[in-house]
């Protein structure tokens, strides 16, 4: 197919921290050194900020180091944290909260933002603009461009075609969007960024990428029910027998209060259902106490790359760079992954000057490996190296122990190595090993179902486009996962997707490609690893105002 073609210095996929981070970065080095490049950036949803889903409490290091006076630009940081809580939740009814010594360092919060990422990224965006960057939202980068072996650019998602895959009116084909070099800052579990990976062997030397499924709803609180300032953590109920993970309560600006759940993606039982699990962790007294008489905004959930530094794969190859969530730079031991993809843009923007200045095109960035080797964010990932894998394998209180431990006194120097090398979707056991998990209706006070919280998402899809969640083979959903596993896509995905029903005395696989929220669990947890995440056509998707 002949396609329109645009050519640019640098191609950047994604508009979130680091891909911003690496924009505006790239552009002050140009203009420091009086140099004109052509910067381009995509994003997937309708405007930047949309698909942006984050707790988010945040660590300013790298923004000091991009934007020192961002205090006086204007930056969406207005909610500084006053005070930390952790509780250990016993059981529905009970919580006690943990004393510092039992509390790793990393998990303090002292000068830290609660934010909203989807805003912070607005505002980036308007910084990389007021520097010549291009962003082009409403343009899913669909494929890549590979030619001798090197990445040449990226190929937008055509507009127009039908579910059969015929063109309809209107029909406009994706345009090659051509780079020097580009840079893969999807987020978790980008689906070119998962191509790169293989076509590549940019994971050979590394431990299987871990992830966890992570919930937000935004309510707004009574004034004597809200704490601006305040951040709380939690371990435990409802998670403490069927999985890892651990809930949040982040008291922010405007009577505002942000709520959510992390469960880790390696638990076993083929019955839980994470979405319901969040319901249940907002009935607990600590967490009621603060939604009674509250008002839900809006709800999202989004999976989290937090394998760590062991998972990091290799970043680099001809032509290309992967950053931020998409490569796995998050740093769970701190709960944190924006500052770090910010920094791992920021040096990938460094790498890529010096390498446009030396009048490069399409080699391989050596020296972004050795700038992330010297840098801060290979020190913190390293420090924290132990974290997830310990949990992983001695479950919350042991792995608990161990990384307070080594954090507190031994600042993460213990010389030990825990790896994981059991991959999520392996994890997941056999249902007859299993009872059905009996949730309890929603009461629509604290509790809800998954149709109205999507609703609330503002999730929204072309009706007629090509379904975006591809199976390999259509016959696995009901003659392998549903007689093994009794098909866990119907639980795990957080939107409602994944049905099995009756049509006409035979079971069907339904798949409601318009509730989808993007957040790419179904690609990371089907135990046949059967389902592939792919772009829909431009601007489909969530729609957060704020998240």
């Amino acid at each position: 197919m002949q396609r329109e073609s645009m050519e640019f210095d640098v191609v950047i996929v994604g508009a979130g921290p680091a891909g911003l981070a690496t924009a505006c970065r790239l552009a002050q080095l140009a203009q420091e050194q009086d140099q004109e490049l052509m910067i381009c950036v995509v994003e997937k949803g309708s405007e930047v900020g949309a698909h942006i889903l984050s707790g988010a409490v945040f660590e300013t290091r790298a923004l000091d180091e991009l934007f020192p006076d961002w205090k006086t630009l204007g930056a969406p940081l207005n909610t500084a944290v006053k005070d930390d809580q952790i509780f250990y939740f016993k059981n529905a009814e009970s919580a006690t909260r943990l004393p510092n010594f039992m509390v790793p360092k990393t998990f303090h919060n002292k000068g830290n933002y609660i934010t909203s990422i989807g805003n912070l990224s607005r505002w980036l965006a308007e910084q990389a603009e007021g520097m010549g960057v291009e962003i082009f939202p409403g343009f899913p980068a669909a494929d890549v461009i590979i030619e001798d072996g090197k990445v040449a650019g990226v190929i937008t998602g055509d507009m127009g075609i039908d579910a059969q895959g015929e063109k309809k009116d209107g029909y406009e084909p994706g345009m090659e969007l051509r780079a020097k070099y580009t840079v893969f800052a999807e987020g978790c579990r980008g689906h070119l960024g998962k191509r790169l990976q293989a076509e590549f062997d940019l994971t050979e030397d590394a431990s299987p990428q871990h992830y966890a499924i992570g919930f937000k709803e935004i309510w707004d609180v009574p004034a004597e029910q809200h704490d601006e300032g305040m951040v709380v953590h939690s371990t435990g109920w409802p998670l403490s027998k069927d999985a890892t993970g651990g809930g949040y309560l982040y008291h922010a600006e405007d009577g505002q209060v942000y709520v959510g759940l992390i469960v880790d993606l390696n638990y076993a039982n083929p019955y839980l259902n994470p979405f319901q699990e969040f319901q249940r962790f907002k009935t607990h007294p600590e967490i009621a106490k603060v939604l009674s008489k509250g008002k839900r905004v809006t709800y999202g959930a989004r999976a989290i790359t937090k394998g760590g530094f062991y998972s990091l794969p290799k970043m680099t190859m001809p032509g290309g760079v992967l950053v931020g969530c998409n490569a796995g730079t998050l740093n769970f031991a701190k709960i944190k992954g924006n500052h770090t993809a910010m920094k791992s843009g920021m040096l990938a923007a460094e790498s890529l000057f010096e390498a446009l200045s030396a009048g490069e095109s399409q080699t391989e960035l050596t020296q972004f490996t050795e700038h992330f080797k010297a840098s801060w964010l290979y020190e913190e990932l390293y420090r924290s190296r132990n974290f997830g894998p310990a949990v992983h394998k001695f479950g919350t209180w042991l792995g608990g122990a161990y990384n307070t431990l080594d954090q507190n006194w031994f600042g993460g120097k213990l010389p030990f190595t825990i790896k994981d090398e059991t991959a999520d979707y392996k994890c997941t056991g056999k249902a007859v090993s299993y009872e059905p998990i009996d949730y309890p209706k929603p009461d629509n006070k604290l509790t809800f179902d998954r149709l109205s919280s999507v609703y609330l998402s503002n999730t929204n899809h072309a009706e007629d486009q090509p379904c975006h969640l591809k199976l390999e083979d259509a016959d696995i959903p009901l003659d392998v996962n549903l007689p093994e596993y009794a098909e866990p896509a119907q639980r795990y995905c957080p939107a409602g997707v994944y049905e099995v029903v009756e049509e006409e005395g035979k079971a069907v696989f339904k798949i409601n490609a318009q509730n989808c929220i993007h957040c790419k669990t179904c690609d990371i947890k089907d135990p046949s690893q059967n389902i592939t995440w792919v772009t829909p056509e431009g601007t489909g998707g969530p729609n957060y105002p704020n998240m």
